[in-house]
């Protein structure tokens, strides 16, 4: 078995634009997921504003954690939107998901009483929202 089998962009019927989405998302993904990963800090303090001078070594392994699992995200969402356009649906139900519950988290959840919002806290509810709006698009045949 290949580690890429043959593509299966002929068969996608949905809107380019949400394949678009899925490419925009993903890069949107891996350049957090970067900071996270590579920074020396993870961007935890020079980014998110957390005080590292508690648990700071664990903090930042967290977000290399997290960088690690955003990056290979990424990969896959856009490997999906190169070659295999009939799982961008699935992409964005993925997006959906990850990102509902990060919302969830941020604005309702463990993360309510934070004062200091990294950048990704506002960015989520907007990616739920248009990942919506593109998996319709995206389950709608071409005519």
């Amino acid at each position: 078995m290949a580690l890429f089998p043959p593509s299966t962009n002929a068969d996608y019927t949905g809107a380019p634009a949400a394949v678009w989405f899925l490419v925009l998302a993903a890069l949107l993904g891996l350049v957090p997921g970067c900071i996270d990963f590579f920074l020396p800090d993870g961007g935890a303090g020079v980014i998110a504003g957390i005080d590292l001078s508690t648990r700071g070594e664990t903090i930042i392994r967290i977000f290399a954690w997290f960088g690690a699992l955003q990056i290979a995200m990424a990969l896959l969402l856009l490997t999906i939107a190169a070659r295999y356009r009939t799982l961008v649906p699935l992409g964005l139900v993925t997006i959906i998901i990850s990102r509902g519950l990060m919302s969830h988290d941020a604005w309702l959840g463990k993360g309510a009483d934070i004062v200091n919002r990294p950048p990704e806290n506002y960015g989520s509810p907007v990616a739920v929202v248009l990942a919506l709006v593109f998996l319709v698009l995206a389950l709608r045949r071409r005519t």
